[in-house]
């Protein structure tokens, strides 16, 4: 069992102030590792660290904020089987699917920034004003525990290549990934300073890091509701708030669609990390006239799907992240009974042979309405909603009438008439006919999924300041 009792803080590993803390493999319930929390007195001597590093690391060179984002990478792949198994144990994904999503695909997404350092010293002439960029300054990171390296990576990279200093806590469910993070940070010799670490959970170690005054910015990957808190807490200073929430994902499938292939990748879809991706697509819209078919589909699909150890190569879903986070899923997954809502596969018992361990079966629901909780909250489990719309406007209504907006997906036909629908819909990143996640292109939500975008050029954007510097005529 690993023993983490230190937190990374200008440029060293020192002490944490705060109380042990157990951190379980959800497909076993064993102790995996004993991590000590920080406490109000160990964010202040972090953001302080951050603060002291500021003005040079912002001064430094892009070539050289570049290179060692280079380095980072190169330092994250040396150590990728570890970083795998250590999120597979942390979380529960089956490690031949963490492999790529978890640590492959983040760091393609991290060494997307190296170029983009450079970005900092263009410069714009308008008029007889000269517009610069300048970092936003103190950056907080508050990240979640489903994609826990996509997530940290997603906000280190770009304020590293904007000049930016920064606090990063993790889940509390998951931190030691980010351990390894640091030390491979430490290891290529990133300036003190420039990037501290915090642990704990959001109460004792999240409010005081959002409530700092010398923080500039809070960038948060989580629940809605935490994320209204963290704008409150953020909001009497004015700081900058990036923030990447909660999702109720629509796929509206036309009726002239490809049915098998479009209903295989929703199941697919809903079910990765066991339903626990903030953009998956856990409302499937089938026109009337192919719901019974496409029921029909889904539970192939589902039923297809093999459920287990998540060290098993053939496992496609393994555990939720905790035996809370089940608890959490069996109990929509009876609202939805309650409500009148079919289940064509799956529930609440647990699956066979996979009785010890946060393990929730595959489920699917039909005659499902738009108006039942759960077509309407965020459940973070495998559970997909079958709903159907009589015609293409009510079909963009149903998708649209959500409090979300952060991802959706259309299979239509051709994609001509796919991209002409997902211009109604009011969400962030549409995925046509089955077009997959894009670390070049901005990431994030419309309404209360959020504000600001994650990867990208829009990504560094997050973490500028402009400048104009006015010339006399």
């Amino acid at each position: 069992m690993q023993t983490r009792e230190q937190l990374y803080i200008n440029g060293q590993w020192c002490d944490a102030h705060g109380s042990p803390r157990a951190i379980t493999n959800p497909a076993t319930g064993d102790f995996i590792a004993s991590v000590t929390d920080a406490t109000d007195q160990d964010v202040d001597q972090a953001v302080k660290a951050a603060r002291a590093a500021f003005y040079d690391w912002s001064c430094t060179p892009a070539a050289v904020r570049a290179d060692f984002i280079e380095k980072i990478c190169q330092g994250l792949e040396a150590r990728s089987e570890e970083l795998a198994l250590t999120i597979t144990q942390e979380m529960g994904m089956p490690l031949h699917l963490s492999r790529g999503w978890q640590v492959a695909g983040p760091i393609s997404g991290m060494r997307s920034y190296v170029s983009r350092a450079a970005h900092m010293d263009q410069v714009e002439n308008v008029g007889n004003s000269v517009v610069s960029r300048e970092a936003v300054g103190v950056c907080a990171f508050i990240t979640p525990w489903n994609v826990p390296l996509h997530q940290l990576v997603g906000k280190v990279a770009p304020a590293l290549a904007a000049g930016c200093t920064m606090v990063l806590k993790p889940s509390e469910i998951s931190p030691l990934h980010a351990y390894i993070f640091a030390e491979v940070a430490d290891e290529v010799g990133l300036p003190a300073g420039v990037f501290n670490l915090v642990s704990g959970d959001g109460l004792n170690v999240g409010a005081p890091l959002c409530n700092h005054p010398d923080v500039d910015m809070v960038s948060f990957t989580g629940s809605t509701r935490a994320g209204i808190n963290i704008a409150q807490a953020a909001a009497p200073s004015l700081k900058r708030v990036c923030q990447e929430l909660g999702g109720k994902s629509p796929l509206l499938i036309t009726d002239d669609a490809d049915l098998a292939a479009a209903v295989e990748f929703g199941v697919k879809d809903v079910m990765v990390n066991s339903g626990q991706i903030c953009c998956s697509l856990t409302r499937m819209l089938v026109p009337q006239s192919r719901y019974a078919e496409a029921a029909a589909l889904a539970k192939t699909a589902a039923e297809s799907l093999v459920q287990g150890d998540p060290m098993d190569s053939s496992s496609y879903l393994g555990p939720m992240s905790s035996m809370a986070q089940k608890e959490r899923v069996l109990e929509f997954i009876q609202t939805g009974l309650n409500e009148g809502a079919t289940l064509v596969t799956g529930g609440t018992t647990s699956p066979a042979g996979l009785e010890q361990g946060a393990y929730v079966q595959p489920t699917v629901f039909a005659d499902v309405t738009n108006q039942m909780q759960i077509a309407r909250e965020e459940i973070f489990g495998p559970v997909l909603c079958l709903i159907p719309y009589a015609d293409e406007a009510d079909a963009i209504a149903i998708a649209n009438d959500t409090p979300y907006g952060l991802a959706a997906a259309v299979w239509a036909a051709d994609i001509p008439t796919a991209q002409q629908l997902a211009r109604k819909i009011q969400a962030g990143q549409i995925s046509l006919n089955g077009g997959g996640f894009n670390y070049e292109a901005p990431f994030g939500g419309f309404k209360q999924s959020g504000n600001g975008r994650e990867w990208g050029d829009a990504g560094l954007d997050e973490y500028i300041e402009l400048k104009s510097l006015q010339l006399p005529g």
